[in-house]
């Protein structure tokens, strides 16, 4: 019974998240109060997300990664990632005149790791527990977290550009908010997953398949922002989703097979 409530536990939380976000809508319409629209932009950006990782959390095994590591990767590794990865691409744009999609794939990827990787050598080093479904379900947290900001930003920038129509910011967290577990959320739980596979086991065949799925992330993030299609985003997330689920199955194997886990507790 316990296992069946986690595992349907994600469309609690999309319930619970849509209704709220419809009762603030329709507030914010009924008195036209702009007090109301960062509760809109909060709850657009993130239920999604939310969903999504609680999802994905519930299909790791029976050992899940402590809520605090959870919560500590998708704010900080949200924050630190937007930060990190805003400043280089400005700097390097001052510097070369020019941005380079590729470029910006390659520095959000990484910037997205960085709290990960902290994670990874502080908290989940004290338990001995470096499970590849670990680093997935923590990829994903992070990845949601900055995903959840940007279009935060993005919803914002709607919102002054169209002199206040709300419409406007509607459609921007629709779409953004609907489309982020196949973006940013998958290739950073994709990259971070891989990553702590080869540190739970070094070896030259794991060092190999991170920088392949690093690549391949930094593939599909460019080829997300070179083209404005809806055919397009259809495919690179079907493909996103599709290896993120692949890569899920597998490290849940694995992760049942090895001998001596605990449930961790922070």
């Amino acid at each position: 019974m316990r296992d069946r409530s986690r595992r349907w536990a994600w469309l609690g939380v999309l319930i619970i998240g849509l209704v709220l976000y419809i009762v603030v809508l329709r507030t914010l319409v009924h008195t036209q109060n702009p007090n109301f629209v960062p509760s809109l932009i909060l709850l657009g950006a993130t239920v999604v997300p939310l969903s999504f990782l609680t999802f994905a959390q519930a299909r790791t095994g029976r050992w899940q990664v402590p809520t605090s590591a959870l919560a500590i990767a998708a704010f900080f590794g949200g924050v630190v990632g937007i930060v990190v990865a805003g400043t280089l691409e400005y700097n390097t744009l001052r510097g070369l005149g020019t941005l380079p999609l590729v470029l910006v794939a390659i520095i959000e990827e990484s910037a997205k790791l960085i709290v990960p990787v902290i994670l990874l050598f502080t908290i989940m080093a004290r338990h001995e527990r470096r499970l590849p479904s670990d680093g997935l379900v923590i990829g994903i947290a992070s990845g949601m977290g900055f995903a959840a900001l940007e279009t935060m930003g993005y919803a914002f920038t709607a919102l002054l550009s169209s002199d206040g129509n709300i419409g406007a910011v509607e459609q921007t967290l629709f779409i953004r908010g609907l489309s982020s577990p196949a973006g940013h959320t998958a290739w950073t739980g994709l990259t971070a997953g891989a990553l702590w596979a080869l540190i739970a086991s070094p070896s030259a065949k794991r060092l190999l398949t991170f920088l392949l799925t690093f690549a391949g992330a930094v593939v599909l993030h460019t080829l997300w922002d070179t083209f404005n299609n809806l055919w397009v985003y259809l495919i690179l997330g079907a493909i996103s989703i599709g290896w993120l689920f692949i890569e899920l199955a597998r490290y849940r194997t694995f992760s049942e097979h090895t001998l001596g886990l605990r449930p961790l507790t922070v």
